[in-house]
């Protein structure tokens, strides 16, 4: 491949990953999936309809993910996730503090795009305090106590932290069977997820739960097929086409905010190329943003008051800390990751459940207090 045809690759790359995640961002607008609204449902009305949306997503993702694996699309090796050193107390901590800051933010990152992209001001502040909170834990002073602290607390486990693999060794078998048992717990997860008569008869809940979780696999395949070139013109080693990891990425929102806000700081500096990660930002906000157009429910929001502001405020630095801190927000550890069946992303993904009930019972005793 020479430099022009590796520099259109690129453009289309770009291209297809800002269709996926604004396929996203009007899905996630249309059913208002949401993962503090799922938790919320449970602790608040015991309603378990939403969480079944996203148990859906988190199953065809990992078929998808799996699926292609097994047929050779992609390398399911070439993940952030699939490192074998297990970073369980960064996932933990990072995952609580995520998920008790997105309910005090009204949602998590991906949430707070979709709100952009249907007028809400206050999580245009959100997304700003977010991006730079996430920063400052990817290179700056909560970067350094990240990992001085929690990233040293870790275990090494073979032959890889995907929990499929782990079983799969550890009963003799190969690292093909490894991938068909990550298809078969996707399919167990989709099942059980339908099983509910609530699910089985809303459009809704279907779309919410195949939609989103194709555009996680579609995102997948984008840049570990489409995305991968085996020889660089210049470098002439294996690439990732406009991937900030260097490896085969999904959809994730915390550190993109912060490479977004980075982008449009330094846009006039030529070393600073639009990436995938900026992209997915960009194209959630989009999609939500047509959709709230076309159906007429856009609408402008801002802040009901000092105590609203102040706790988005916090529920926004949280969210930038914790989700770097845990390498992924929902999307990015919750659905992203888990398709993999990373334990780290396991850990991280209840870390970020305990963290919104956390939140939640939070939310009630300031109620109770008025």
């Amino acid at each position: 491949m020479d430099s022009a045809a590796f520099q259109s690759l690129y453009h289309t790359v770009l291209g297809a990953a800002f269709v996926v995640s604004a396929l996203f961002g009007a899905i996630a607008h249309r059913t208002h999936f949401c993962t503090m609204g799922a938790v919320s449902d449970i602790v608040n009305m015991g309603d378990w309809t939403r969480m079944r949306m996203w148990i859906m997503a988190i199953g065809v993702a990992m078929v998808g993910f799996h699926g292609m694996a097994a047929v050779g699309w992609i390398d399911p090796t070439q993940t952030i996730y699939y490192s074998g050193r297990v970073i369980w107390l960064s996932a933990l901590v990072g995952g609580a503090l995520f998920g008790f800051g997105m309910v005090l933010g009204s949602g998590c990152g991906s949430k707070t795009l979709v709100r952009i992209g249907g007028g809400s001001l206050k999580s245009v502040v959100v997304f700003f305090v977010m991006g730079v909170a996430a920063f400052a834990t990817l290179r700056g002073i909560t970067a350094v106590l990240r990992d001085r602290t929690v990233d040293r607390i870790a275990f090494e486990m073979q032959p890889g932290s995907p929990l499929s693999l782990w079983l799969a060794a550890h009963l003799g078998w190969s690292a093909t069977a490894a991938l068909w048992i990550g298809v078969g717990v996707g399919f167990a997860l989709i099942v059980w997820a339908a099983w509910d008569d609530g699910v089985r008869r809303s459009s809704q809940a279907w779309l919410a739960g195949l939609g989103i979780g194709a555009t996680v696999v579609a995102m997948w395949w984008v840049t570990g097929h489409l995305g991968f070139v085996p020889e660089h013109p210049e470098t002439l080693e294996p690439v990732f086409v406009a991937t900030n990891s260097g490896r085969m990425e999904a959809l994730t929102f915390t550190a993109p905010m912060a490479y977004t806000l980075d982008w449009l700081i330094y846009f006039s500096d030529q070393n600073k190329v639009l990436s995938l990660g900026v992209v997915s930002v960009l194209g959630v906000v989009a999609g939500a943003l047509a959709h709230a157009l076309a159906t007429r429910t856009f609408r402008w929001e801002g802040f009901a008051g000092t105590r609203d502001t102040a706790l988005h405020l916090v529920g926004a630095l949280c969210m930038g800390v914790g989700g770097v801190t845990a390498m992924g927000c929902t999307i990015g550890q919750g659905l992203s990751g888990v398709s993999t069946l990373s334990l780290t992303s396991v850990v991280a993904f209840a870390g970020i459940l305990l963290g919104a009930v956390a939140g939640l019972r939070l939310q009630l005793w300031l109620l109770e207090r008025e």
